[in-house]
C-alpha cells in the first residue's frame, strides 16, 4: 500500500468569535504525490498550509504528518523533528531570507542544525544543494538583494530540501515570478520530486500552474472543499461553477486582453 505522509481530517480554523477561515477540510498526501490546493484569495488555502506547518493551531480536526498527530505548539527538539518531516517555501523568498546573510551561509545554517557535519562537509553540501537548484558557487557569496526573484526562490527551495524533508509545502511559490521563470521553477520542482520522491502540497490560485505540478487537486471556496479529484480530470471536466470560473480565467494561446469601451461619462465601461 502507498504510504500516507499527510492526513488532514475535518480541519477547522475560526479566527475571533465567528470568522470561519477553514471549515471541515480533509485530504491525504501519499509519498511522492503532489496535491494542489486551489482557490482564490480568501478561500482558506493558505490557512490550511499554515496549519500543516504548525504556524496556526486548528480550532477543530486533526493533522498527522509521517504517521504522527500534530498537537499544539512544540518545544525546540520537536520543532527540529518536524522540520525533517515537512518544510515550506513562501511566495516571497526575500522576506524569509536574512538580508545580511550570504547565500551559502543560509544553506549551511539549516545543515548545522540538523546534521553532524564538519565545517568543510557543510560547505561542500551547501554548494551541492545550490547546484541542484541551478545556482553556482559564485551565488554562495552573494547577498539576497544581489539575486533576481527567480534566483531567490531557488535559494528558498535549496534551503527547504537541505534538511531532507518528506513533504514540501509550496505556498504560491511561483505566483510573483514572470511566466518564463515560473516554468523554470516548476521544471526544477518536477526534477527534485522525480529524483528524491518528495511529496508536495502546492497552494495556488492558478489552474495553469496546478496542471503542470500536481497529480490530484482540491478546490476551496469560502473555507470549504467544493471539488476534488485527479488534476487532469478535474481540469478537463469540472463539475462546480466555481471551478469552471477559475478555469475560464486561465489565458489561452492567442488570448488578448479586451479593450474597454469608454462610457459616455469618459470612464471605462463597467466602472462605478
Amino acid at each position: 500500500m502507498t504510504e500516507i505522509l499527510v492526513r488532514a481530517e475535518g480541519l477547522q480554523k475560526v479566527f475571533g468569535k465567528d470568522m470561519v477561515a477553514v471549515d471541515d477540510v480533509s485530504f491525504t498526501v501519499a509519498r511522492g504525490q503532489s496535491l494542489a490546493v486551489v482557490g482564490e484569495s480568501g478561500s482558506g488555502k493558505t490557512t490550511v498550509a499554515r496549519m500543516l506547518l504548525g504556524l496556526e493551531t486548528p480550532t477543530g480536526g486533526t493533522i498527522s504528518v509521517c504517521g504522527r498527530v500534530r498537537r499544539g505548539r512544540a518545544g525546540s527538539a520537536e520543532r527540529r523533528r518536524r522540520a525533517r518531516e515537512i518544510q515550506i517555501v513562501f511566495q516571497d523568498p526575500y522576506s524569509s531570507l536574512d538580508p545580511l546573510q550570504h547565500i551559502g551561509d543560509v544553506i549551511e545554517t539549516g545543515l548545522a542544525l540538523h546534521f553532524p557535519l564538519t565545517a568543510t562537509e557543510r560547505r561542500t553540501r551547501a554548494l551541492e544543494l545550490l547546484e541542484a537548484v541551478g545556482l553556482t558557487e559564485r551565488h554562495a557569496v552573494m547577498l539576497p538583494r544581489q539575486l533576481s526573484g527567480g534566483q531567490r526562490q531557488r535559494v528558498a527551495i535549496a534551503r527547504a530540501i537541505a534538511v531532507e524533508p518528506k513533504v514540501l509545502v509550496l505556498d504560491e511559490a511561483v505566483a510573483a515570478l514572470d511566466v518564463s521563470i515560473q516554468a523554470q521553477i516548476l521544471n526544477l520542482l518536477a526534477d527534485i520530486r522525480e529524483r528524491t520522491g518528495i511529496s508536495y502540497v502546492f497552494i495556488s490560485h492558478d489552474l495553469a500552474v496546478v496542471n503542470q505540478i500536481s497529480d490530484t487537486a482540491i478546490v476551496m471556496a469560502a473555507g470549504r472543499v467544493i471539488e476534488r479529484g485527479p488534476t487532469a480530470e478535474l481540469l478537463r471536466a469540472p463539475q462546480e461553477d466555481y471551478t469552471k470560473a477559475l478555469l475560464a480565467a486561465v489565458p489561452r494561446p492567442g488570448w488578448k486582453p479586451r479593450r474597454r469601451t469608454p462610457s459616455p461619462s469618459g470612464s471605462p465601461a463597467g466602472t462605478p
